[in-house]
């Protein structure tokens, strides 16, 4: 009996540029399925928003990624999986998968002493969404969470090395060294981007979820049985809400690849 093919798109959303470490890793991962990527460049940074702004962001993607025709959503933002992800997987009739749930299985697995750093956005950071994960695996872990509200605005702006980011990561870090920290989450989906700036500073093994959200989504699609197999190159589009030209300079120079096939969008309510 010939295995169906499911030719609807892996929908994944970010504020910006953030959410392509997640794309890369699907791609890597499930080099046959279609994607339709939102970046929600227009209201970028959300780990400045408050909860209430996030949600309704996050639900504003999604509405648009579901009339893509989407098969499963990716919040690709960590400050949406904290805040919204119950809500998305309430609301939604696909199967939502964020962030912050394999990246915090990942440190829990990866860390010998017992204590673990995460840095992320302000919205991020105040949720307490990895230390509710962490703690649900193994209550006995220690946390230190660092909100980095700079890192993101920067790294829009292109400005991924040299002397701004390294002092900017320096001001940021620092404190870690005291806590004793054997495993650093990087809790935002643009950080991946800057890892060799922040890897210099903390000189700790650094955990990036876009790998374990991948394997997650692979996961899904192998057990509903609606992986797309047929053996034509892709579809990826690409949408954003403002700024395509920068979103390509940046997200081209992240990725190693063209990116082509993109689209600007208003989808504020």
């Amino acid at each position: 009996m010939k295995t169906r093919s499911d030719k609807r798109p892996i929908g994944i959303f970010d504020s910006g540029v953030g959410g392509l470490t997640v794309f890369k890793e699907i791609i890597k991962e499930l080099p046959r399925e279609n994607i339709v990527y939102l970046g929600d460049t227009a209201r970028v940074p959300y780990g400045t928003r408050s909860p209430e702004i996030v949600m309704k962001y996050s639900f504003e993607n999604a509405k648009f990624l579901m009339s893509k025709g989407i098969k499963i959503l990716v919040a690709a933002c960590n400050t949406s999986s904290s805040i919204s992800l119950p809500s998305l997987a309430k609301n939604f009739p696909v199967d939502v998968v964020g962030v912050v749930a394999p990246g915090a299985r990942a440190a829990v697995a990866r860390s010998r002493k017992k204590k673990i750093a995460v840095i992320g956005t302000e919205t991020t950071i105040k949720s307490g969404s990895y230390a509710k994960a962490i703690k649900a695996i193994d209550k006995s872990i220690a946390i230190n969470g660092i909100a980095c509200p700079l890192f993101v605005p920067l790294v829009e702006e292109g400005w991924t090395k040299g002397n701004i980011m390294t002092l900017t990561a320096e001001k940021y870090l620092s404190p870690l060294k005291k806590f004793g920290a054997d495993v650093l989450i990087l809790g935002c989906t643009h950080y991946p981007i800057i890892k060799d700036v922040i890897a210099g500073v903390v000189k700790i093994p650094l955990i990036d979820s876009a790998a374990e959200t991948a394997k997650e989504v692979r996961r899904i699609l192998e057990e509903r049985k609606i992986l797309r197999h047929d053996s034509g190159k892709p579809k990826i589009e690409f949408f954003v809400t403002d700024a395509p030209e920068k979103f390509v300079q940046i997200g081209e120079r992240f990725l190693g690849r063209r990116i082509s096939n993109i689209s600007r969008v208003n989808i504020g309510g």
